[in-house]
């Protein structure tokens, strides 16, 4: 699932754990980038936010290297975090603060939001956007084939989540920066001695590239996932750099060999031509276009074949990023799209602030696949 239990330390304590991130232009809001959090999977109606997780965007901006067909990281860094202070009589309250100074107070479940100079934002229960047939994909995992049906099992069917909704005036907040940005969605222990407990970029790179480790000739048997999410997304450390890439360049080779043919030849150090790619884990969106429903990966994928890229890219909120993410990984886009038969959500997000459906009102007793790490 897109980030859902990513890594033992999320599922042992769920409010820190970050099941989904979405980057857009914001649809009826020229001139503001819509940025969307979503943690605490499965989430019951009693669950909060933490008041002691910060909960955190990063934006840095981009240069693409036509030549190497990588992204360049620039210095300067944006960031926008969330925190709540504890409930009093069942209400909470928050505070969503840029590295600029721009800052915005808002009551947990109100739909109002908070609205300040600069900023828009909304915090609270919703329902969870993300869809995707889990068991079938752990059934290709176990089985090496592809066992997706034409009608599949949402496996978050109707289930809700806590979500973190900010609009972000871009002149105001980000600047002459950009147009190119990466994004990374964070939680972590804030103050002196801050801690990273989890990150998102793109989605199910760590569930799909670093969980299976049957395939990996180095590392089998060890989860890497807890050992990522503490790493920064933007200057990854050296300790751990090979032990990624062999997990992720074994997966994606086995991803590649699902259709029975290769569309992704290894180079002469055996490295899959998307490792690199996917191992500088942040969503990249372009805030100087419009927005666009189906854009996901389209950044990656022009810079990749030494295109300029069309759209904004980021990711939607309706978007079936999933599938489109497999089919990439399975043929380049060689073949026919890769489909889990689940083309949207229990029901689908608005293009009206706060974007996500309201929250189901009684959730079905969760069923949640299984996969063997090694």
């Amino acid at each position: 699932m897109s980030d859902h239990g990513s890594g033992p330390r999320a599922m042992a304590d769920p409010v820190i754990d970050i099941n989904d991130m979405y980057a857009f232009p914001t649809p009826q809001r020229p001139g503001t980038l819509t940025l969307v959090l979503d943690v605490f999977p499965f989430a019951a109606p009693t669950a909060l936010f933490s008041d002691a997780v910060d909960y955190r965007f990063r934006l840095r901006p981009l240069t693409i290297d036509a030549k190497a067909r990588a992204f360049v990281v620039g210095d300067k860094e944006v960031t926008l975090t969330a925190q709540f202070g504890a409930p009093v009589n069942g209400v909470q309250d928050g505070t969503i603060t840029a590295s600029t100074g721009h800052t915005v107070a808002l009551r947990v479940n109100d739909e109002r939001g908070g609205q300040a100079a600069g900023l828009r934002a909304f915090a609270g229960m919703r329902l969870d956007p993300f869809f995707f047939d889990g068991g079938r994909m752990a059934m290709t995992m176990k089985t090496g084939k592809l066992s997706f049906e034409k009608v599949g099992h949402a496996t978050v069917y109707r289930q809700n989540t806590l979500a973190i909704v900010a609009e972000v005036d871009i002149a105001a907040v980000l600047g002459s920066q950009g147009p190119l940005f990466g994004i990374v969605g964070e939680t972590l222990r804030g103050g002196p001695m801050a801690a990273r407990f989890e990150r998102y970029g793109r989605t199910e790179v760590k569930n799909f590239l670093l969980m299976l480790g049957a395939y990996d000739p180095v590392n089998k048997g060890v989860d890497l996932r807890d050992l990522f999410n503490q790493e920064d997304a933007f200057n990854l450390g050296p300790a751990y750099q090979a032990a990624y890439r062999s997990r992720m360049s074994s997966n994606l080779a086995f991803y590649d060999g699902l259709d029975g043919k290769t569309d992704w030849p290894l180079d002469e150090h055996g490295a899959h031509p998307l490792t690199e790619l996917l191992l500088a884990d942040f969503m990249v969106v372009d805030v100087s276009k419009p927005f666009s429903e189906t854009s996901y990966l389209e950044i990656e994928q022009a810079m990749l074949r030494g295109e300029p890229h069309t759209t904004c890219g980021g990711r939607s909120l309706n978007e079936d990023a999933t599938d489109k993410y497999l089919t990439m990984l399975v043929n380049n886009g060689n073949g026919p799209a890769i489909s889990d038969g689940i083309d949207q959500a229990t029901v689908p997000a608005t293009n009206f602030f706060p974007y996500l459906a309201a929250p189901e009102k009684n959730p079905p007793p969760l069923q949640l696949p299984s996969v063997k790490t090694a």
